[in-house]
């Protein structure tokens, strides 16, 4: 059984660099607000300018800095120019949030496909692979080195660094028909459980790895089946709740390697439960094998091995 996530009490970010994409309307724009309350330096970006600029210069303050960005997540110069803002700004990142994210846009699997229409290439589906796995994988990039950077005034004691992704429920779960989203999310999921161990041993810093994955949330984008959720009974985030959930998993020094689903304005921990139980699941000595496969194949240089 999963247990449940519980955001830290009091939570401060005063003094800290926040970077995250998508922070213009949803549940990023109500992250930024919250990171904003929490004290920190934000630098967000989207590709919705006015919304963007129209929140920054809402919670502009003396006392920290809000800076909106903006950021295509498909565009690697967009990405780097978000972290470089903040690392001339302030001279240091501290938390990374790969939020951008867009819904499926066509039905890729069409069963009305014919062998004159399959020959049109799907490039709306395409575009949410961009989005959703391309963006995230340049983020993690240039993230994984501002956040490893020694800011002046960082003493002996432990300084708390962390990356964290947006996924979703389809991310570990199927729901048909959403061929495109559901392949991004789950390539998300695999994206942090590739970073975890890895970036857990980067020095000076390590860098806590997580991601969250939240159920039906009342965005836009699902504005269409909102009566029908409804009627059916069922929970619902709104995004403020979402980003108590994201707030906590930034700021809980203990979390790491987590993936963190959140329905109802609760947070449930996935990954902690599936690993402990492998043994269980899998086999005794499956994961033995598993685990020591792991370690001799490595990050793949070597596989293919030097032709004569």
């Amino acid at each position: 059984m999963s247990h449940q996530f519980h955001p830290p009490h009091d939570i401060s970010l005063k003094g800290k660099v926040v970077v995250l994409t998508g922070g213009a309307i949803g549940i990023g724009a109500a992250l930024v607000r919250l990171c904003h309350s929490a004290g920190a330096h934000v630098f967000f970006g989207d590709v919705l300018d006015s919304l963007g600029e129209a929140l920054a210069q809402e919670l502009h303050s003396n006392d920290a800095h809000m800076h909106f960005i903006h950021c295509d997540v498909t565009s690697y110069a967009d990405n780097l120019m978000l972290f470089e803002k903040a690392f001339e700004t302030c001279g240091r990142v501290d938390h990374a949030f790969s939020n951008a994210g867009i819904g499926e846009q066509e039905n890729l699997i069409d069963p009305q496909l014919t062998l004159e229409s399959v020959r049109k290439e799907p490039k709306k589906s395409v575009s949410v692979l961009d989005v959703n796995l391309k963006g995230p994988l340049y983020f993690a990039r240039i993230a994984s080195v501002y956040l490893r950077q020694k800011a002046s005034g960082d003493g002996e004691a432990p300084v708390d660094k962390s990356l964290t992704f947006t996924s979703s429920v389809a991310g570990f779960r199927e729901d048909p028909g959403l061929y495109a989203y559901v392949t991004s999310k789950h390539g998300v999921m695999g994206l942090m459980r590739s970073l975890r161990s890895d970036l857990s041993k980067t020095r000076p810093y390590p860098i806590r790895t997580n991601t969250v994955c939240p159920w039906m949330t009342l965005t836009r984008m699902v504005a269409g089946v909102e009566g029908l959720w409804d009627a059916a009974g069922l929970p619902s985030n709104t995004p403020e709740a979402v980003a108590k959930i994201m707030l906590g998993v930034i700021t809980d020094p203990t979390l790491t390697g987590e993936a963190v689903y959140v329905e109802g304005g609760r947070g449930w921990k996935l990954e902690e439960g599936k690993i402990r139980l492998r043994p269980q699941w899998l086999g005794e000595r499956q994961t033995k094998d598993l685990d020591t496969g792991t370690e001799v194949l490595g990050s793949g240089e070597g596989w293919i091995a030097e032709q004569a």
